[in-house]
């Protein structure tokens, strides 16, 4: 069994409060069929910036991510499988999933 991380990208902001709360739901639901398999929930992110090699900054992240989440799982394969559901997709988004290395 190995984590992985699931970095959220793109997707759109729900504009309603009853979009946010049905938002919400969504993403509590989907945690919730994914049980013992979600090590951290995470969290979304705000204002990024980047940091080139050069020491140069610019505002924005250059990968665009909106999140995260720390789930485990078998392989890659069952990792990417859990992800299919996942509430980002539904908005536009989509979800790169990541093998953890242990520390060594």
């Amino acid at each position: 069994m190995a984590n992985y991380v699931f970095a959220y990208t793109g997707g759109t902001m729900a504009d309603t409060e009853a979009a946010q709360q049905a938002a919400m739901a969504a993403w509590g639901a989907w945690f919730g069929t994914l049980g013992k398999a979600v090590v951290d929930a995470g969290n979304p992110f705000g204002p990024a910036a980047t940091i080139a090699a050069d020491g140069s900054v610019s505002e924005g992240g250059s990968a665009r991510l909106t999140g995260y989440s720390i789930l485990a799982a078998d392989s890659l394969g069952a990792a990417t499988t859990l992800a299919k559901d996942c509430p980002v997709l539904t908005g536009g988004g989509a979800v790169e999933v990541y093998e953890i290395f242990p520390a060594m």
